[in-house]
């Protein structure tokens, strides 16, 4: 008992530690003059979404039984954290709301260097109450859970967090537009030594991530660590070979894009797989992302750090690999490869659902909020940059 909680209490610092990893991967990557609003907006869903989660939408996301309109939303018998007592509730309130935090933290990266800090205040809260909340309880409490059959499975956040945050990123800036002079405009990382170790804080913070998906100090936390790491390792390899063969050199943006890649796809399956296959999750969605990234200049939205072509695709090549490559041995159930192709069809259904939802409602949220208040700076704001214009602040001084 003593042993599990122990895990569960450096799992949640594990996790919150990431949004600062986050903070540093995306801060790295955009211009010197919009970096310290990079890092504004990821602190800022560290402040904003934990009070949100403890006053409201910890009951909504969690308090029910998945039946009748319980199978789309929870109750509010958790309003204020009633009740909610021992130390494996309050684990579950801190753990999960970790996680909370970091999703919407993952949609700064595509809305880069031009979205008012005052919009990003309104929506984060918003967004969380009115998609993250109802994705995460479809996932784990409600129909997904309840009503497919077999249910849909998840084991750390695929669905939940990266193809809900991804899919969201790519409304997001559907309404906002593009960068000006995007993308004749070459507009590289300003700091990539920012970007390696935001990327090594995320592959750390990752094994809470995944491995206290477990809840218990055990064999599946222990698989979920060790398909973690080798699914990060396995998207960076494939990651920087593609580079190589295709362009003649293997960049450190490459090899950080290719962990993240690789994490985000195990991510669903960390503790339903075994053997060899984090390796073809992580090489897989190490060749899926990359290639994805490059349809936004084809179809001229422009995800600013690469949100949908990471998280969106490697969180839909994991899940649907997921319908593959479950072994009940490890835990949850068979997918098809162990003789149970059912697990597929609801893998895809439960995905479906989740970027259709996310994509509709989150398009509505910034259409509001772009009427109502505008969520893009001027022009002539987003040529000053975000730091002077939105913060007042100047990360380097000559």
């Amino acid at each position: 008992m003593e042993g599990n909680t122990a895990w569960m209490l450096m799992s949640t610092a594990l996790v919150l530690f990431m949004v600062p990893g986050l903070a540093l991967f995306y801060g790295g990557m955009v211009r010197s003059k919009n970096v310290l609003n990079m890092l504004n907006m990821n602190t800022y869903c560290l402040g904003i979404v934990p009070l949100l989660w403890v006053l409201l939408t910890f009951s909504l996301g969690n308090s029910g039984d998945g039946e009748g309109l319980e199978a789309f939303i929870g109750n509010l018998d958790a309003l204020g954290l009633a009740d909610v007592k021992g130390t494996d509730a309050l684990i579950a309130v801190a753990f999960s709301m970790t996680f909370a935090a970091i999703t919407p933290a993952l949609i700064a990266g595509a809305v880069a260097d031009r979205m008012k800090f005052a919009a990003w205040a309104v929506f984060v809260p918003l967004w969380s109450l009115l998609v993250y909340t109802p994705v995460f309880y479809w996932v784990y409490v409600g129909w997904h859970h309840s009503k497919l059959d077999p249910a849909a499975i998840d084991f750390a956040g695929g669905t939940a967090i990266h193809i809900n945050a991804g899919v969201a990123s790519l409304a997001l800036v559907m309404v906002l537009g593009k960068r000006a002079g995007w993308p004749s405009t070459a507009m590289p990382p300003h700091n990539l030594p920012f970007v390696m170790l935001g990327a090594g804080i995320l592959w750390f913070g990752w094994f809470g991530f995944n491995g206290g998906s477990a809840f218990a100090a055990d064999g599946v936390a222990a698989q979920a660590v060790l398909n973690t790491f080798v699914a990060g390792a396995a998207g960076m390899i494939v990651w920087l070979l593609i580079e190589r063969i295709r362009d003649g050199h293997a960049t450190t943006l490459g090899g950080a894009s290719g962990v993240v890649a690789g994490l985000v796809a195990i991510t669903p399956a960390a503790g339903f797989v075994g053997g060899l296959s984090p390796i073809v999750f992580g090489g897989l969605a190490s060749v899926c992302c990359y290639y994805a990234i490059q349809l936004k200049t084809r179809f001229g939205y422009d995800d600013s750090l690469d949100v949908v072509g990471i998280h969106m695709v490697g969180g839909i090549v994991g899940g649907v690999l997921l319908g593959f490559f479950a072994d009940a041995s490890i835990g949850g159930v068979d997918g098809l490869f162990f003789g149970d192709g059912a697990l597929v069809v609801s893998q895809v259904i439960a995905i479906v659902s989740v970027i259709a939802f996310s994509f509709v409602v989150t398009f509505v949220i910034a259409k509001v909020l772009d009427n109502v208040m505008g969520i893009r700076v001027s022009a002539d704001d987003e040529v000053a940059g975000l730091d002077q214009t939105q913060h007042a602040e100047t990360a380097y001084v000559d």
